[in-house]
């Protein structure tokens, strides 16, 4: 009896083993692999030595969830010719242009001329509609390959985030933006995947639980088209206005790091990356260049001296329109005077003065210490690459004059993505977060991994952040615009930001070249949106809060209207 049982028991374990390897084998052959095996088959037709590209996908995400492809592959077909198979070229160039009207027979018929020659490439990326007729007329000496490559429906949305597929050497690889960044994930390997199902699925469950690194797989991103396109509408009409020579911004959610919309002015069209002239389009400005970013530290000043317990909002000064440091004179942007007056006031009006007021009633050391737990001088950690390291030496220096520039932002350069970062804790409550573009990947194997970005250090008191964030409501309420633009029914925190541009050498300023910023997030107190913008030297705009007031403004509107945000006022 205890045999019958034991063979019955025996029988069973080898019905399921061998059940679940068929149910593995059709799980690889219809899930994993599928998309490969409908290639091989649609290849019966066409040409089938020739490697066809294939490659993961990026998506943005729109403020409802949907995935919005940002990058995926285009399937098309190329025509080439063995010359020595051509009889009549010009009949042959006739037939195919009846479907392929772009062909040129004048190349054609000179290619096929080449009598010794046994392989011609004709013409590249031609779509279905137009191929089939060729493939039907079976016309010797004519090859057709498929062919699929990378292809950006956005064209020049997100640009310089998405980044591009190009060669490096002799492999198609991703050189910018997200492309570069998860290069490992994205690309694709043309090993044979069916020699050992059994060994294959094991293997890859292996990988999936020690490290997803090397797996292949798809990137979704936290970019919301909408959002991006008319942050790239926005920033393109205020470098036209001013005849700027670029401008850049970031829409982040001051909370989690997720950047909604990454843009720069001049942008280029992602499928036509190979016609630009200037490679120093495709680099990211916001993330890989540093900059004295001028009075938007302004704030971050202000918070040290309140966290610091040594002022408020309604301390006061004594503002003469200059200050004396060491053998420096810092003076208001206007050299003017307003007598005793408070730091709620000396923010509103950005004086020189009173930062510097604030920098010696904290000390050096203090300021020194607040800048650098607000990361301004390393990097976010944002996944894109060749992110720059802030340039805060000056705060390392004996001298008084170093921390009294710092403290309105000059002397001291990092990256927007840097500042965004560092004035997001104004928001948040305090808390550092990164800078993110990947919300998630979808693996190739069939299931779903966040990326998760655990919130940083508190560098500041959340009664602080409260603190400043009523007074850069009150800047915006009472001083931006003289009030024009206060909005009734939301709280919105600012700051505006003019800044010379240092020379090349580093030795001093531009007279007439400056750096325009400006930041702020609402709804102020429970804050969704951070926005920071840039426009380096604009024309015809002595403040940012000319140049760049309007846009942000606008943005704001935008933002309120499109995500439905109810009112907190």
């Amino acid at each position: 009896m205890k045999d019958v049982r034991f063979r019955i028991r025996l029988i069973s374990g080898v019905i399921a083993f061998v059940a679940l390897i068929l149910i593995s084998k059709l799980y690889i052959l219809q899930i994993v692999h599928g998309s490969e095996l409908k290639e091989k088959g649609d290849r019966q037709y066409v040409h089938t030595s020739q490697a066809v590209f294939d490659r993961g996908s990026i998506y943005f995400t729109d403020k409802d969830g949907n995935e919005v492809s940002a990058a995926t592959l285009k399937t098309g077909y190329s025509i080439a010719i063995t010359p020595t198979k051509i009889v009549d070229p010009e009949k042959v160039c006739a037939t195919i242009k009846k479907s392929v009207l772009e062909l040129d027979c004048v190349q054609f018929v000179a290619k096929a001329s080449k009598k010794g020659d046994s392989y011609e490439e004709i013409t590249k990326r031609i779509d279905e509609s137009e191929i089939t007729p060729v493939v039907n007329a079976k016309i010797p000496g004519v090859i057709i390959y498929k062919e699929k490559w990378r292809y950006y429906p956005g064209d020049a949305l997100a640009s310089q985030t998405v980044g591009f597929v190009a060669y490096n050497k002799d492999n198609l690889e991703g050189r910018y933006g997200v492309e570069r960044t998860y290069e490992t994930t994205l690309r694709r390997t043309n090993d044979n995947s069916f020699t050992n199902y059994f060994a294959e699925m094991f293997s890859n469950i292996k990988k999936s639980i020690s490290s997803d690194d090397s797996l292949e797989g798809d990137i979704v991103t936290t970019i919301e088209p909408s959002v991006q396109a008319n942050l790239d509408e926005t920033l393109q009409a205020v470098k036209e206005k001013y005849n700027a020579e670029n401008a850049g911004g970031i829409i982040m959610n001051p909370k989690n790091g997720e950047i909604y919309a990454m843009s720069l002015r001049p942008s280029f069209n992602l499928n036509e990356s190979n016609l630009q002239t200037n490679p120093a389009i495709y680099s990211n400005d916001v993330v890989e260049t540093v900059k004295e970013m001028g009075s938007i530290i302004k704030p971050l000043t202000m918070a040290a001296g309140i966290d610091s317990g040594k002022l408020t909002a309604n301390s006061t000064y004594d503002d003469k329109g200059y200050v004396n440091v060491e053998k420096s004179t810092i003076y208001n942007f206007d050299k003017k005077g307003r007598g005793t007056i408070t730091l709620q006031q000396a923010l509103g009006q950005s004086l020189n003065t009173g930062f510097v007021y604030i920098e010696r009633a904290i000390g050096k050391e203090n300021l020194a210490k607040y800048f650098k737990a607000f990361g301004l001088g390393e990097k976010t950690g944002i996944d894109l690459p060749n992110e720059a390291r802030g340039l805060i030496d000056n705060l390392n220096s004996p001298r008084e004059i170093e921390y009294a520039t710092a403290s309105f932002g000059q002397g001291i350069a990092f990256t927007p993505v840097a500042a965004a970062r560092a004035v997001a804790a104004l928001a948040n409550g305090g808390y550092l977060v990164t800078p993110h573009i990947a919300k998630s990947i979808r693996y190739s194997l069939g299931y779903t991994k966040d990326i998760q970005y655990p919130i940083g250090e508190q560098v500041i008191k959340q009664q602080t952040s409260e603190d400043i964030t009523r007074m850069l409501v009150t800047d915006f309420d009472q001083y931006f615009q003289n009030g024009k633009s206060k909005n009734d029914r939301y709280t919105i925190a600012e700051k505006t930001g003019t800044a010379q541009i240092a020379l090349p050498n580093g030795k001093g300023y531009y007279e007439d070249k400056y750096l325009h910023t400006f930041f702020g997030y609402l709804p102020a107190f429970d804050s969704k949106f951070l926005v920071l913008l840039y426009v380096t030297d604009p024309k015809g705009a002595q403040y940012s809060s000319e140049s760049l007031g309007p846009a942000f403004v606008d943005l704001t509107k935008f933002l309120i209207n499109y995500y439905q945000i109810p009112p907190d006022r």
